[in-house]
């Protein structure tokens, strides 16, 4: 299927390689289907597009290696929701904020985004531990 992206132009992705939101983004609730896209030259970011709206994409990034002493238990709706039965069919991903100079942006660590890899459902979790910023700076050591 073909897409129109905010940092790729129109791409064609394969609807298998979609990930569903059952109930929507917070804040993009409309929003259930999105595409993880790879940023040339840069291994360590990948861009989430939404297939519906070119505008709605957002850069993610692997927290664990951005920070440091970050661990969170996953809750019990969203093991639920998603149908996580292994730890290993989990990726968690956090959504980032790109200021200039580089060295301020900042990954939200309150919220990360979790996916369940064997049916490409996701679902972004709220954590209330105030250890965990949502603007914390990358690679800021120590939580």
């Amino acid at each position: 299927m073909q897409i129109e992206t905010k940092f790729h132009g129109t791409i064609e992705i394969e609807p298998a390689e979609t990930w569903s939101f059952p109930k929507g983004l917070p804040g993009f609730e409309e929003e259930t289907e999105f595409a993880l896209l790879p940023i040339e030259g840069n291994n360590a970011f990948q861009v989430l597009q939404s297939t519906k709206q070119a505008n709605t994409a957002f850069i993610v990034a692997n927290p664990y290696t951005l920070t440091e002493n970050y661990s969170f238990e996953i809750d019990e709706s969203t093991i639920g929701l998603l149908e996580i039965t292994k730890p290993k069919d989990v990726m968690v991903l956090g959504i980032l904020s790109m200021k200039q100079p580089f060295e301020q942006s900042t990954i939200n660590l309150q919220a990360p985004l979790i996916f369940q890899l064997h049916n490409k459902k996701v679902k972004q979790m709220i954590i209330n531990d105030n250890r965990f910023e949502v603007r914390h700076p990358i690679g800021k050591g120590g939580n």
